[in-house]
């Protein structure tokens, strides 16, 4: 794996439900702080930490209640994740020019789409936000999988289209950057391709901390291509040891097909993390960060990934490759839908252990559950079998469990040589190890 250290972010998304909070008087605390104030915490908490960035998605389908809303371009939220206050709908860009004046040294990585967005404006806007936190803006590219309707009368354009406009987008904003040096001339970029035409120069010059780092999370074949392609981190889809290290080897060979250097992206898996001082106490946690999923609920997010109505069977029974339907019909996330062929292939599990499964319950993310020791050895295996390069942390179940992962856990992996003990530079460039070059 090499000698370089753990990539580590954490998502700013509350992960506490109604009805099951506040579990201890922490939790009552941490409810009363208020959108602005719980982030800010978070984000000093992760910087005392030394993490390299936090993360912020965004929800461009509407309202996200209800079950059905997903992170744009990110992953789908972990179904206990539903946030009890307004920060869900604040526009991540200004949340995070919000913490650049509270925090010094963690990245701040925020979502823009490649879909609804004009490239200029989103260039300018994340090189405000870049000098505005001194070079330590980071960009999560996305190509929404909703949220048209928000935006005009068009359709939802397909997959196809939406990756042909993001890699000609991210070119666009880019080259804008490059279009205003700090120590140099502005020119245009006089660009016109298939979708977009811009003039150019950008309005404000790039900062001398470097070029601001590229996020990903595409999953599908013309996903994986171009995060491959144009991605320093790429935000996996990743609920089990054996998906990982094939998503980390495939993303490896195609960025190298590319001419890139494999070490030039790192894979990030989302880490939903119930932590507690016993094994016990942790499956209660995640036991009661899901209760309100019944079996009919979990039944119909079967159906809706992979077409399958299991409604009729019991929880004893087992579920064959030979019971699913076409896997290539259209389907919401193709991402999801494969990684429960996947699953069902290999495993043949029984009704019960595919309700249960990351997929169905809300997201594709790694889910841990236990204590401090049981979470650092899953991170331990999965690092040294080439799933991970680092993770995204989604602390799930109580601010008890936030608090295990910042005063026990992050502090053990520095003490293994895992990760850092102190920041070596200020900006998120340098957090990533990456060329100053714009």
């Amino acid at each position: 794996m090499g000698s370089r250290h753990l990539t580590i972010g954490l998502s700013l998304t509350a992960t506490w439900r109604k009805g099951i909070r506040p579990l201890d008087e922490a939790d009552a605390e941490a409810s009363k702080k208020g959108s602005i104030g719980f982030n800010v915490e978070l984000a000093k908490m992760a910087e005392n930490a030394k993490l390299d960035f936090v993360f912020k998605p965004d929800f461009t389908g509407g309202a996200p209640s209800g079950g059905k809303d997903r992170a744009d371009g990110a992953r789908p939220r972990p179904a206990a994740d539903r946030p009890e206050n307004a920060a869900v709908g604040l526009d991540p860009l200004l949340m995070l020019a919000a913490l650049s004046q509270q925090t010094e040294r963690i990245g701040l990585v925020t979502t823009a789409s490649t879909t609804f967005n004009p490239p200029y404006q989103v260039a300018r806007q994340l090189q405000s936000l870049n000098w505005m936190s001194n070079g330590r803006a980071g960009w999560n590219i996305v190509t929404s999988m909703d949220g048209a309707q928000n935006f005009g009368d068009e359709p939802m354009p397909t997959p196809e289209v939406r990756y042909r406009r993001a890699a000609e987008f991210t070119d666009v904003v880019r080259d804008l950057w490059n279009s205003n040096q700090f120590d140099g001339e502005s020119t245009p970029i006089n660009h016109k391709g298939e979708l977009f035409a811009v003039r150019g120069p950008l309005s404000i010059p790039a900062h001398p901390a470097g070029r601001i780092p590229l996020f990903q999370a595409g999953a599908s074949d013309a996903g994986r291509d171009f995060a491959a392609s144009v991605a320093d981190a790429i935000f996996g889809a990743i609920p089990d040891l054996a998906a990982g290290i094939e998503l980390r080897a495939d993303l490896r060979r195609r960025a190298e097909a590319k001419g890139r250097s494999p070490d030039d992206i790192r894979v990030l898996p989302g880490l939903y993390f119930f932590l507690a001082k016993t094994r016990e106490e942790a499956r209660e946690l995640h036991r009661l960060g899901h209760a309100h999923l019944g079996r009919d609920k979990r039944v119909e997010s079967v159906k809706s990934i992979i077409g399958l109505d299991v409604s009729e069977l019991d929880d004893t029974d087992r579920v064959t490759a030979s019971m699913l339907p076409d896997p290539q019909m259209k389907v919401r996330s193709r991402t999801h839908a494969d990684l429960l062929h996947r699953f069902i292939g290999e495993n043949e599990p029984t009704v019960e252990e595919l309700l249960t499964r990351p997929e169905v319950v809300g997201s594709a993310h790694w889910v841990s559950v236990g204590t401090v020791d049981d979470v650092i050895r899953e991170i331990v295996t999965w690092h040294e079998a080439g799933a991970l390069d680092g993770f995204i942390a989604l602390p799930g179940g109580s601010w008890g469990s936030m608090r295990l992962f910042f005063d026990e856990l992050m502090p053990r992996l520095s003490e293994m040589g895992l990760f850092r003990k102190e920041y070596e530079g200020s900006s998120l460039g340098a957090h990533l190890g990456i060329s100053r070059e714009v």
